[in-house]
This record gives structure tokens, sequence and C-alpha cells, in this order.
């Protein structure tokens, strides 16, 4: 059977009769110092708590070994280095074997062989395997694994019977949410909010929409808030699905941009009239909030692209040519704005000095 991620694959024969499987994980170093490792977990599909078969090159001989791991929590911390123990299951036999033989050598894509003979418990036909592969082994503790999305999946529940996979369908699954939450997290929090504080930046200025650009100011922003409550659902549920699979700086960018999505919202209730003394005060904390999110908004989606592996795409590259041509507007208008201000102020001060008076003078009396 091939396994979702990895190249790698599995093959077993199960004697029900005593509930013994023997199994041959297929699997490829990813460096000549690496490790490469499978293991069931007995109480869910996660990596805390796997029983696992890890192979890598012995430092003192060179030949390839496996030893047995119990993958606790304090493992998945990097709270402690992984040590070899024995496993609490009835394992009866494992081994392993470079693709070649003796003559096989450890390199980046090498193939091994890593064979195991266990008794399962009794009744029970679902197994939950875990595989993974590492870039180095200090001594002979094998160190952590690369965190990208493929190596962070390699999880799935077997049926030993059927030869079912239940990790097929809850990939295609999660994969379809993740597409959701990118796309509507990139439209709300990274070009409708950008947009929204545009409108309200620059179309105050134009006299012909008047009073408006509150309004479009507001739906702007509560369309993109809307949206990215969805996105930021999607998010919540994708973690729950995934467990063992986390992305620390994009899920702490995301809380924090739905924070702080929420109190501009809010301040929506408690916006003081302009002739209150609170007016200022409010005013400057919009601002500062309303930044802040856009700022954390378009920063997350770009670490969005990182985590899902997509960061040379085309759908980068259009949000990134969406982003600059906003980012275009916004200068041309700011030029615009200052040109404008720059005007004002010198026909103010000529007033002021009576240039523009005089000047006036004189051509009446000319006349």
């Amino acid at each position: 059977m091939n396994l979702p991620t990895q190249q790698a694959s599995i093959a077993w024969t199960f004697y029900s009769h005593n509930a013994t499987l023997d199994f041959v994980f297929f699997g490829s170093f990813i460096s000549p110092s690496g490790w490469v490792g499978c293991g069931i977990n007995p109480s869910s599909p996660e990596m805390t708590g796997t029983r696992a078969l890890i192979a890598f090159p012995d430092p003192t001989s060179g030949q390839v070994v496996v030893l047995t791991y119990i993958l606790g929590p304090a493992v998945k911390l990097q709270k402690s280095p992984l040590v070899s123990a024995p496993l609490d299951i009835h394992l009866i036999s494992s081994s392993t074997a470079l693709y070649g033989g003796r003559m096989g050598t450890v390199h980046n894509g090498a193939a091994v062989h890593i064979f195991a003979t266990l008794k399962l418990t009794p009744n029970k036909t679902k197994v939950n395997l875990v595989w993974n592969r590492g870039l180095y082994v200090q001594g002979y503790s094998p160190t952590i694994h690369p965190t990208t999305v493929n190596d962070l999946s390699s999880i799935a529940t077997i049926d030993i019977l059927s030869g079912e996979s239940a990790s097929s369908s809850h990939n295609n699954n999660i994969k379809r949410m993740k597409v959701a939450h990118g796309i509507l997290n990139a439209i709300s929090w990274g070009f409708l909010l950008p947009a929204g504080a545009l409108t309200a930046r620059y179309l105050r200025h134009f006299e012909a929409v008047g009073v408006y650009w509150f309004y479009i100011h507001t739906g702007v922003q509560l369309t993109a808030f809307l949206l990215g409550i969805v996105g930021f659902a999607l998010g919540i549920r994708l973690g729950n699905l995934s467990p063992g699979v986390t992305f620390g700086l994009h899920r702490k960018l995301g809380f924090a941009v739905f924070c702080l999505g929420s109190l501009q919202t809010l301040a929506l209730l408690f916006r003081p009239k302009t002739t209150h003394k609170f007016r200022k005060y409010w005013k400057s904390y919009h601002h500062f909030v309303g930044y802040a999110c856009v700022v954390l908004g378009v920063v997350n989606v770009f670490q969005g692209f990182e985590v899902m592996g997509i960061s040379g795409s085309y759908a980068k590259l259009a949000y990134c040519l969406a982003l600059s041509t906003t980012l275009g507007i916004c200068i041309a208008l700011e030029v615009n704005g200052w040109v404008i201000f720059c005007r004002k102020a010198k026909e103010e001060k000529m007033i002021r000095e009576g240039l523009v008076g005089s000047s006036e003078k004189r051509s009446a009396d000319e006349d």
C-alpha cells in the first residue's frame, strides 16, 4: 500500500487466528546521517504515544540498525533527547535492510526496509500507523524531523483486514478545508481589510463622495470581518482535525489578527460623537488597532503560503499583484493628497501675508 506522504509504502500479512502482524515498511533517507522510522500508536492517530522502530546508521560500525523508541510528550516539546527504550507492546521481532543489501550505502534518497512482527490486541484490526524521517542522529538519539505539511501529515489509520485507509478521504477533506481557509483569509484579512482602511483615509477627502465614504468603509470592513470569522473558524477546525500538527507563528498571528479585528468591530458600538471630549482618544485607538490589524493580517497571509508549501505558486503571485496594485493606488493617492495639502497651505500663507489681496486690488485699480 502506498502511503500519502514521503513516497513511503507498507506491506503486511495478518494472521487472524493468533492476531499476529508481519509487516515491512518502505522508506527513504533524506541525508547520509539521517533516520527513517515507522510505528504504531495504540490509542490515537498522532505522533505522541507512538511505539516506533527507527533505522539509522550505527555511529560505531556504520551499518544500518533499527532500535525501538516510545515517543512521549517530552519528545514532541523537545524537552529531552529521544532515548531508545523497550516497547510496551508485544514486539516479536524487528530488523532493517538497505535496498541493495550489504552493498547499499546510506545517502540522500537511499531506500530502507523496516521489518517487524508483532502481536495485536485480539479483535482489533485498525492500526494507527505513524512514519517519518529526519536529517540527523546524535549518537543513538534521532533529532526532530522537518515540519513541512507533508512531514506533519505522515499518519494513517489502516484496516489490516480490508486494506482500507482512513487517511485518503481524511486528507482530501483537510486539503479542501485548507484551500477554503487560505482563500477566505487572503481575501478578508489580506485584501479587503487594507482596502477598507484606504477608503477611510482617502475617500473622505473627495467632495463628490460626501459622507458616503463612511458607509463604504464600514461595509468593506464588516464584509472582511465576516469572511474572516469563517476563515478563522476553518483554521480552528483544521487544528482539531490535525492532532500533533502545529504551526506556532501562523496560529499566534491568526489569533492576534482576529482579536484586533473584533476590537475594531466593537469600536463601532462605542464611537463617541464628534463633539465628545473622548473623540480624539477613540480616533487614536481606532487608527492604531486598525493599522496593526492590517499589517499583521498581510504578514499572516504570507505566513500561510509558507505553511501550505505554496510560496512559489501562482496563487501567491496573484495575491502579490493585487497587493502591489493596492499599494500603488495608496501611494498615488497619498502623493496627490500631499500636493493638494501643500497647495492649500501655500495659498493660505499668501492670504495671511496679503499677497493675494494686494494683487487682486491692483487688478481692480487697473480696470
